[in-house]
């Protein structure tokens, strides 16, 4: 199967839903729009997975390469976004062990 373009995905739901394909993307618009005004508190997609936002703790690392090659640096902490994927959505795509 062929990679899923934007329009490919518009076109898929319009055909699925039975609307057009502008209000096809109203709709991804509008879920993507809520998905980062929610971000903060956690936003699941049912079936498929859920943004969390969570606190990366400051550490030290060594440099591998490049002008500070062999020195230890410090990496502050930070907030970073991520996305985990829901198991069903995992054993779909990769099948059950």
């Amino acid at each position: 199967m062929a990679k899923m373009t934007k329009s490919k995905v518009l076109s898929a739901l319009a055909d699925k839903a039975g609307i057009s394909r502008k209000q096809a993307g109203v709709v991804v618009s509008e879920l993507v729009a809520l998905a980062l005004k929610n971000a903060k508190d956690g936003f699941m997609i049912p079936g498929l997975g859920k943004l969390v936002l969570s606190q990366r703790p400051a550490r030290e690392m060594v440099m591998r390469f490049g002008p500070k090659a062999g020195q230890t640096v410090k990496v502050p902490a930070k907030k970073v976004l991520k996305f985990r994927i829901a198991k069903v959505a995992k054993d779909a795509v990769l099948g059950k062990k």
